[in-house]
């Protein structure tokens, strides 16, 4: 089981490189940004931090690590 707001993570962590459509899909899932979904972001960002060790997601690797560096901010 994925924590609660998991679905809505994973669709911000894809909408990284796309500045609009990331402040649309924050506003449309208040999960986000919550303390409960806060698991969620975390959970998300590292695994697709691990993606761009591999190889994979290399485009996203600058958003991905702002991210992280504002999720240890909270």
């Amino acid at each position: 089981m994925a924590p609660e707001g998991f679905d809505a993570a994973a669709l911000y962590a894809y909408t990284l490189l796309q500045p609009d459509t990331a402040t649309r899909v924050r506003m449309a899932f208040p999960v986000l940004g919550s303390r409960a979904g806060l698991a969620a972001e975390a959970t998300v960002c590292a695994q697709l931090l691990q993606t761009v060790s591999r190889g994979d997601n290399l485009t996203l690797e600058r958003r991905l690590r702002n991210w992280s560096e504002e999720l240890r901010c909270r």
